[in-house]
């Protein structure tokens, strides 16, 4: 990117970002902005995409309006960081159709000047002058204020904050390295006098901990340092300490003089950067200087013959950086180290451990072995005696016939690799019982095992589970596989790509293969091709490779009858991630034997457990496990429908609204939820999938199920400020509302979706929908939704300030409603009453109806409900000053926010405790209360919506009061500005 650069703008990540313009602090805006430009600085994308950005922000859990929400963040970030008047192409963030970029060079970054004395400093280290490179060290790690971009949400944040941590911790051990050399023990234990959490578990850090109190005379407290840490280690991870700590702790027994080494002369040690290398920590060591091998096993004195089978190489490698690292490093020489790679078909776990042999093969002279145990294969699996029978002779061992006893076999081949130091690679295995047999004997020796199952029941050193690469990774292989030029030239259209290909590079490779044979072919046009189950499969298949097939031999060969059932209900599921009580309904099984055949789907790696509890299909399995599913359709149906009803009693049941606002279709099940706390629990675990719920029971033809559940979900969303959610739900449902079999459905449905556009201020069409509403049900002789509607129109008069028709309109609604024992609609239909005569100055008539409305709150027994009105409530004491009695009612209202999660009237609340505060002569208290108040308003829904304005104004508004109040002129000032720009920003 070019273009002309505002000037001395200088922005810092290496703690809370914070950005200056001419030496003076900018605002930044909210958390989410603030991560969107985190992404812009860090990604390296230049161009980056509307998708990419979503990801790096939200992730999976991206809100429906994330293309608009993109667009207001970046309008309110050049509005903070650009001069004033700057046109947006000549913006610091420049944007087309569908990208957003930082400019290059128009900011002075932090973690920029950070690698530049980083790279000097090992330079410096490297070439032999280490007093120099610490100094350079601590000024490199002196940028750091703190944890990097502390705060900031999304997983790109979350993974810049790895990464900026683990080069800090890579400079400070370099550091800690240099001063050992130098003999500069009290410097280096300054080091340790503010430990951080991550320090207690760190072994690394611990032994130059011990050095350098050995190196200060205090042996025994060096001792005490290993012991602390040998028994954090033993409770916090059940291991032992490594064999650095391990060996440290050695040399300060023996009290080892070689533990201290000091720096000699440049002319007595040959290449300076040579041994720059073998200084480096082993975190440190590249590619460009590898450890040095470690000592070969002594070869016996009769000759053999040194075998090497590992096959080619497969080529471009990208996203397994740590795993390779993993199976590379070193282990104890006197050891048979076993390192597994598990992983779902096509995932690149047998061009991983290839890899890792090759990379490693020079360290293992008696042979490096390699066989395909072909545990999913179209050819016949390898047995034990056969995988056996062919190393022995790989390795001349075999003398004449072999015996066909497998323990007789094992015997021989221990035998034969007793005195060999060994690299064998065992790919495509079964089981643990496969495997056993082959391990050899030879101390130093390595295996690497790569399988679809995790071999749990094998001892292993090391166990790696690969995943689908990440999005950028799987963008920088298919650019690789294509050419980067025809790359570029439609890179959101290799982005959806990618996601097509779920990262699986398996698939990337097939897809790149197919344009790489058709020149012609736009990336586009491939796209179009994947649209749908079938041709997304269809796609992915060229000449023998085949994703479909791969996923195929797993399920025909290694899944039984009641896991393969389990598996086609999964890809049935209508969210992404899930917890076992779908599946169980879906089975017809108990909870127990449900997470039974879940963990066994785990092990085959067909299912994900991303943490304790919430299980996942990757994409492609599950576009395999629905076209399965699609081969018994009677038990997919009722499948579906058991994972819809799931669903449809979780949204009930959590409900202020009360069984009677459902007089239609299935009843809750009594055992499913224990209360509507645990139905809404269970509902905010699924996150931004509920209204994807809905779209998949229509796209299945389940309509009467899409409507009951949007329906039962708009109070759910509404309570959370989730506004947008529930639109979208409600106009899913509504689109094909004439085709439900349910009457009530076209009534209520406009109603719900009236009653969600009242709280987004959309009161022209909550009032249109209201009154269409009103016409059906008195058409139909419909009370409930009559009320409801007479009720809604109610509410839309007193927020657009015509309190006296709302009156009118909500008498006539509790007129049409009767006796009914509906709790929900008399309290609400009060507390519209209660505003309606505030609004017009009765304020005792509005607290008359508060506390009726109060009654019905109580027997209602929700605290969403009961909070909200006393919060209200308060309002009303306040304006005949009755700060006491506003101040109890406001306390009861937090109490109740906090305990339902209701973090609008939570802020609400305590943004009024300040103005009481205030008006009581308690300024500081106010104040206090203010920013309580704000800091809970940042907490709110990712969605901006016209509420949340309006709270941030009203607590901006009130502070600025209690500022003056207090003579902080300038800090009054700058709230009542930001109260003008999120004014004008609306």
């Amino acid at each position: 990117m070019d273009g002309e650069a505002p000037q001395r703008l200088r922005i810092e990540l290496l703690g809370p970002l914070r950005a200056w313009r001419d030496g003076t602090l900018l605002e930044l805006g909210s958390v989410k902005a603030q991560a969107l430009l985190a992404a812009l600085l860090l990604g390296r994308w230049g161009r980056a995409g509307h998708e990419r950005l979503l990801d790096a922000v939200w992730g999976t859990e991206a809100p429906l309006s994330g293309r608009n929400l993109l667009a207001i963040y970046v309008k309110q970030l050049r509005s903070r960081l650009d001069p004033e008047n700057t046109p947006p192409a000549e913006s610091v963030i420049r944007s087309g159709q569908g990208w957003y970029g930082f400019v290059a060079g128009t900011a002075v970054l932090d973690v920029t000047d950070l690698e530049e004395r980083a790279v000097e400093a090992l330079r410096t280290k490297m070439n032999g002058d280490p007093a120099t490179a610490a100094g350079q060290l601590a000024a490199a790690l002196a940028l750091f204020r703190g944890e990097p971009l502390a705060g900031l949400p999304g997983p790109f944040a979350d993974a810049e904050r790895d990464r900026l941590a683990k080069r800090r911790r890579e400079l400070r051990l370099a550091r800690l390295e240099c001063l050992m050399l130098l003999g500069r023990y009290a410097d280096a234990l300054d080091d340790f006098a503010a430990p951080s959490t991550a320090d207690l578990l760190d072994e690394s850090l611990a032994a130059y901990r011990m050095r350098a109190l050995y190196g200060s005379g205090r042996q025994g407290e060096a001792l005490r340092v290993f012991e602390e840490m040998r028994g954090r280690l033993e409770e916090e991870l059940g291991v032992d300490p490594g064999p650095e700590l391990a060996g440290v702790h050695l040399a300060v027994l023996r009290r080892d003089a070689g533990l201290l080494p000091r720096v000699r002369a440049a002319a007595d040690e040959g290449s300076h950067a040579g041994r720059a290398a073998d200084e480096l920590p082993h975190a440190h060591r590249t590619a460009d200087h590898p450890p040095h091998p470690r000592p070969a096993v002594e070869q016996p004195p009769h000759a053999r013959r040194t075998v090497n089978q590992l096959p080619g190489d497969a080529g471009y490698l990208i996203g397994r950086k740590d795993a390779l690292r993993l199976l590379t490093e070193p282990f104890p020489p006197e050891s048979v180290a076993v390192l597994t790679v598990d992983g779902p078909a096509g995932v690149g776990k047998s061009a991983l451990v290839v890899r890792a042999a090759r990379e490693i093969c020079t360290e293992y002279p008696d042979g490096c072995l390699f066989v395909d145990l072909r545990a999913h294969s179209t050819q016949r699996r390898q047995s034990p005696e056969q995988a056996l029978h062919r190393l022995l002779r790989s390795l001349g061992a075999a003398k004449g016939e072999l015996p066909a006893d497998l323990d007789e076999l094992t015997a021989a081949w221990r035998t034969a690799t007793s005195g060999l130091r060994l690299l064998l690679v065992l790919d495509d295995a079964l089981d643990a019982d496969q495997v056993r047999p082959l391990l050899p004997a030879g101390a130093g020796s390595r295996v690497l095992v790569g399988s679809r199952r995790r071999l749990t029941e094998l001892d292993a050193d090391r166990r790696i589970t690969l995943e689908p690469l990440t999005s950028a990774d799987a963008v920088a292989l298919l650019t690789h596989l294509i050419g980067a030029e025809r790359a570029n030239d439609d890179l959101e259209a290799v982005n959806r790509l990618a996601e097509l290909c779920d990262g699986l590079p398996l698939a990337l490779r097939i897809a790149g293969s197919r344009l790489q044979n058709r020149r012609s072919w736009p990336v586009r046009g491939q796209v179009d091709r994947m649209a749908g189950d079938e041709g997304r499969m269809e796609e992915l298949t060229a000449g023998k490779r085949s994703v479909e097939a791969n996923f195929l031999l797993s399920y025909d060969q290694h899944l039984t009858p009641s896991q393969q059932r389990a598996f086609r209900n999964l890809g049935l599921v209508p969210t992404v991630e899930f917890d076992a009580l779908m599946p169980a309904a879906m089975l017809g099984l108990p909870a127990r034997a449900t997470e039974r055949i879940l963990a066994s789907l785990v092990d085959v790696s067909l299912l994900q457990e991303p943490r304790p509890g919430r299980y996942r299909l990757h994409d492609l399995v599950r576009v395999f496990a629905r076209r399965v599913a699609e081969g018994v359709p009677e038990e997919a149906a009722a499948a579906r429908r058991a994972a819809l009803r799931v669903v449809l009693d979780a949204a009930r049941t959590a409900s202020d609204w009360g069984a009677v606002s459902f007089p239609t279709g299935p009843r809750p099940a009594e055992a499913l939820f224990e209360d509507w706390r645990d139905a809404e629990a269970w509902l905010d675990a699924a996150g931004g999938e509920l209204p994807d719920v809905v779209g998949n029971a229509v796209a299945y033809g389940e309509i009467d199920f899409a409507c009951w559940i949007a329906e039962a979900l708009c109070d759910y969303f509404t309570r959370q400020g989730r506004y947008h959610e529930s639109q979208a739900a409600l106009e899913i449902a509504l689109a094909r509302v004439t085709e439900s079999t349910d009457d009530r459905m076209a009534t209520s449905l406009r109603g719900c979706l009236a009653y969600t556009a009242v709280y987004q201020r959309r009161y022209a069409q909550s009032r249109a929908l209201f009154t269409e509403g009103l016409h059906l049900s008195r058409s139909r002789d419909d009370r409930l939704n009559e009320s409801r509607a007479l009720a809604g129109l109610g509410a839309v008069d007193v927020s657009a300030g015509e309190g006296d028709l709302a009156i009118v309109h909500v008498t006539a609604a509790l007129d049409v409603s009767g006796p009914r024992n509906d709790h929900w609609f008399s309290c609400m239909s009060l507390l519209i009453l209660g505003r309606a005569h505030q609004y017009a100055g009765r304020d005792e008539e509005a607290l008359a109806h508060y506390a009726e409305a109060r009654v019905h709150a109580e027997a209602l027994g929700r605290p969403h409900q009961l909070g909200r009105i006393l919060s209200i409530a308060a309002d009303g004491h306040l304006r005949l000053g009755r700060h006491g009695e506003a101040k109890a009612l406001l306390r009861q209202a937090l109490h109740l926010a906090e305990q339902s999660g209701d973090l609008f009237f939570c802020a609400r609340s305590l943004t009024r405790l300040g103005t009481v505060e205030q008006a009581e002569g308690d300024l500081l208290a106010a104040i206090a209360f203010h920013g309580l108040a704000l800091q809970r308003f940042e907490l709110l829904s990712r969605v901006p919506a016209p509420g949340h304005d309006w709270l941030e104004m009203d607590i901006r508004t009130r502070l600025g009061h209690a500022y003056m109040a207090a003579g902080c002129l300038r800090a009054a000032h700058g709230q009542f500005q930001r109260v003008v720009d999120v004014g004008d920003a609306r």
